[in-house]
């Protein structure tokens, strides 16, 4: 894709299923590439893949839920590898709980992780992409934040959350040339779908509902997630901003 060769990416969660997946694709295209996660021994994990590759790679073990630890990360990152140009908030979290059953302390760690972390992140960044007049926002939301999910009510309110704040400062910044579009997973194999799907003849019955529900009869796999990311921070989608795209086998396909 164009205009990927040599920009400063940062993407959250970078260690786990889908960010790693993001990471390497973004390397691939000739990124640099800023691995933020919590899970040191995930993000060194992926950042050695980048490096043994030819690439170049950053870690950060920032907790993105500490405002200012998320400004120290992301100042340490452009002093090494140059004004963000990209930012990837992928890093997300759950717990597969009915509503009435959660805590308001789940609730707050949900909502950290899931709405705040991103804010966080946003806030830094954004303001050196207007400063310099160009950049690119992609936020790993969920189909659960589009038309909801069972277990997942807190978790589905953040995500439906990240949906609308890309749009609203989509439209704040557009005439900064900076673009925020958001881009949907429907369920994909990670741990967290693994967690959902429990174990056992549960799981087989969990998974078998699961894929023919799909029009495209496959869960998603992580691999799937990052063609769609790596276009929308492209110069090919240079004129597409505040847009949602499911990336769900067709699952949540609608007119």
């Amino acid at each position: 894709m164009r205009g990927l060769n040599g920009k400063s990416v940062i993407v959250t969660g970078g260690g786990g299923a889908i960010g790693g997946a993001i990471c390497r694709r973004f390397a691939s295209y000739g990124a640099k590439v800023g691995v933020f996660d919590k899970n040191l021994d995930g993000a060194n994990k992926v950042a050695g893949e980048i490096r043994e590759g030819g690439g170049a790679a950053f870690v950060s073990g920032v907790d993105i839920t500490d405002y200012n630890a998320v400004g120290s990360a992301i100042l340490h990152f452009e002093t090494e590898m140059g004004p963000t140009d990209v930012l990837v908030n992928n890093a997300g979290w759950d717990r597969f709980i009915n509503f009435v059953d959660t805590t308001p302390e789940l609730w707050d760690q949900v909502i950290s992780i899931n709405l705040r972390g991103p804010l966080n992140m946003s806030h830094f960044v954004l303001k050196g992409m207007m400063a310099r007049g160009q950049g690119r926002v992609v936020n790993i939301a969920s189909d659960a934040g589009r038309v909801g999910s069972s277990q997942e009510a807190v978790y589905s309110a953040c995500k439906g959350g990240i949906i609308a704040f890309t749009k609203t400062v989509a439209r704040e910044v557009a005439r900064k040339g900076i673009t925020l579009n958001t881009v949907c997973p429907g369920p994909t194999e990670t741990p967290l779908l693994a967690s959902a799907a429990g174990e056992g003849e549960r799981a087989e019955r969990f998974r078998n509902a699961l894929v023919n529900a799909i029009p495209m009869k496959r869960v998603g796999q992580p691999d799937d997630i990052p063609g769609a990311v790596c276009f929308l921070a492209s110069d090919d989608a240079a004129f597409i901003t505040g847009q949602t795209l499911s990336v769900s086998g067709g699952l949540t396909m609608h007119g």
